[in-house]
């Protein structure tokens, strides 16, 4: 869905996110609550730490690859995974150099990947069991993440500290579904506003503050474990975004509101299908006007993303091989 749409048809009352899509709201559905701005915070402030944690690693993936690529055992996965990949290096022409250029692409998509396929997962988990055990759950698995990352001598478990917070990445999609569950519609425009700005702060401070760990970590320690200073820094972010969480908030979904774990899942797993998705059938509600323009700038907007994100991931690998920049 177009965030810009969504993020309008939510804030005037035309749609409600749960935790699996879209669906039209009335006003009558939208009472006043007097914890609406406190739980409101507490998730902003939860997606704020997540998301710093998250974004340390964005500026250091080249320097990584250089570093799985020297030290990574020769029965390791990086050199099997070379010689897999030979083949299509050749194809396309691509000097050697690039391979972690390759490489690092291959792990931003699994990663995309596997929080496309969780995150519609754990919003019917959500939707059945309540939000609170479900993010707590979302939030520890990314802090065990955090620890393979720490713990990542081989490129084997630097895989697998990724798969692991790919599943565990649904926090996201969660914490705006647990706005709409708090807010009116005078308060749910705030809501969505927190979020936008919890991804600017993110995407601005992470990425600063992981070189900086990971360059003081390389003249310090003068070994090369360097990744390990700025892991065990996410790792503390994420143990007190759980802690925080875990005693801050509290349930916003009640009991006679969640649906049968069998349909919430049944109705997740709709929303992994592709030709579903491009037709946008998980926004119900919405008259034909509004489907049609909704369905034309989501379409516009992915074709956006499609292209801008492969030219935002490989930046820093461009930086990185062309200009000689460090992490």
């Amino acid at each position: 869905m177009n965030a810009s749409l969504s993020a309008s048809l939510i804030t005037k009352g035309k749609l409600s996110v749960n935790g699996n899509g879209f669906t039209k709201t009335t006003e009558s559905e939208q009472k006043d609550n007097p914890k609406n701005s406190k739980t409101i915070n507490i998730v902003f402030v939860s997606l704020l730490l997540d998301l710093l944690a998250f974004t340390m690693i964005l500026p250091l993936l080249p320097s990584l690859m250089e570093h799985y690529r020297k030290y990574d055992d020769d029965n390791g996965l990086y050199p099997w995974l070379l010689n897999k990949l030979e083949y299509l290096r050749n194809l396309v022409g691509a000097p050697e150099r690039f391979n972690s250029v390759l490489f690092g692409g291959l792990l931003g998509s699994l990663f995309s990947f596997l929080q496309f396929v969780a995150s519609p997962l754990v919003g019917g988990l959500s939707d059945a069991y309540g939000r609170r055990p479900v993010l707590i759950s979302c939030l520890v698995g990314i802090a065990c993440s955090y620890v393979l990352w720490a713990l990542s001598h081989s490129f084997a478990v630097f895989v697998l500290a990724r798969v692991v917070g790919g599943i565990s990445k649904g926090n996201v999609s969660l914490s705006m579904a647990i706005i709409t569950d708090v807010s009116t519609t005078a308060t749910r425009g705030f809501g969505m506003a927190l979020v936008g700005i919890a991804f600017s702060i993110g995407f601005i401070v992470g990425p600063v503050i992981g070189a900086m760990f990971a360059r003081w970590a390389q003249t310090q320690a003068g070994h090369s474990d360097w990744f390990i200073v700025p892991a065990v820094f996410a790792l503390s972010l994420a143990v007190i975004d759980v802690l925080f969480v875990v005693l801050c908030f509290q349930e916003t979904l009640p009991q006679n509101k969640r649906a049968s774990i069998t349909q919430s899942l049944s109705q997740a797993s709709a929303y992994i299908s592709i030709p579903a998705l491009f037709k946008f059938t998980a926004v119900t509600g919405l008259s034909c006007n509004d489907s049609e323009r909704l369905t034309m700038l989501g379409l516009v907007y992915f074709v956006y993303l499609f292209l801008y994100s492969g030219l935002e991931f490989t930046l820093t690998f461009l930086t990185h091989l062309t200009f000689g920049f460090t992490s």
